[in-house]
């Protein structure tokens, strides 16, 4: 019998990544609300809440002091900081939930995916892509939350994200809402009927049918 029958059940890490203004943030809380077995880990930030954010739900907010504290002590499988503000996610949280089956996705960007990969290779990564620069342009201007200086920096910021699309597995482009969200939980779907994830959650059935081989 092979080591995929004496696998325990042990969840799937889904890496979802994207330039602000792809829409990145609004598929993600679709894809996690239609999905009950999939979970959206929750990330640390120095930066402050904003109105109708809940500590521990949004974010842990925590003070720059205690971030800091927590990278040297080595808590964070991620961490990085953009427009001055550290973001992080922590190791245990993540290891907890795929140790007890549950399939975890993070919301982070490039760096932090690829700091992920240094200690789980086989996260599954997905990056989602505007329509056009153009597009992505036209979304940030619709906020109307950010002046002209932010708006250029946040698309030189883009510029630099969208050159690392290669990393991933996939990639979904997001022009219409409702077709990203449905290519997004169809690759989760798929993922999870991969032998190795199938294999020790359908040991009652497959056990003895590899016992006659």
């Amino acid at each position: 019998m092979n080591d995929l029958s004496r696998s325990e059940p042990r969840g799937l890490l889904f890496i979802v990544s994207a330039p602000s203004g792809a829409g990145k943030t609004s598929l993600v809380k679709a894809l996690v609300e239609r999905d009950p077995g999939l979970a959206l880990s929750v990330s640390c930030t120095t930066r402050l809440a904003r109105e109708g954010e809940q500590d521990g739900v949004h974010y842990h907010f925590l003070d720059r002091e205690r971030f800091e504290c927590e990278i040297g002590e080595g808590a964070f499988l991620e961490h990085a900081e953009v427009f001055g503000n550290l973001y992080g996610t922590r190791a245990a949280d993540v290891r907890r939930c795929l140790d007890a089956g549950q399939d975890v996705l993070l919301e982070i960007d490039w760096q932090g995916a690829r700091q992920v990969r240094e200690h789980f290779p086989e996260a599954i990564g997905l990056f989602v892509l505007p329509p056009s620069i153009e597009e992505l342009e036209r979304r940030l201007r619709g906020r109307g939350t950010d002046s002209d200086d932010v708006i250029a920096r946040r698309m030189a910021q883009a510029r630099d994200e969208l050159a690392h699309f290669a990393e991933y597995g996939y990639l979904v482009v997001n022009d219409r809402f409702e077709t990203a969200l449905a290519a997004l939980a169809a690759i989760v779907t798929a993922e999870r009927q991969r032998l190795a994830y199938q294999r020790p959650r359908l040991a009652a059935l497959l056990d003895p049918i590899e016992s006659t081989i």
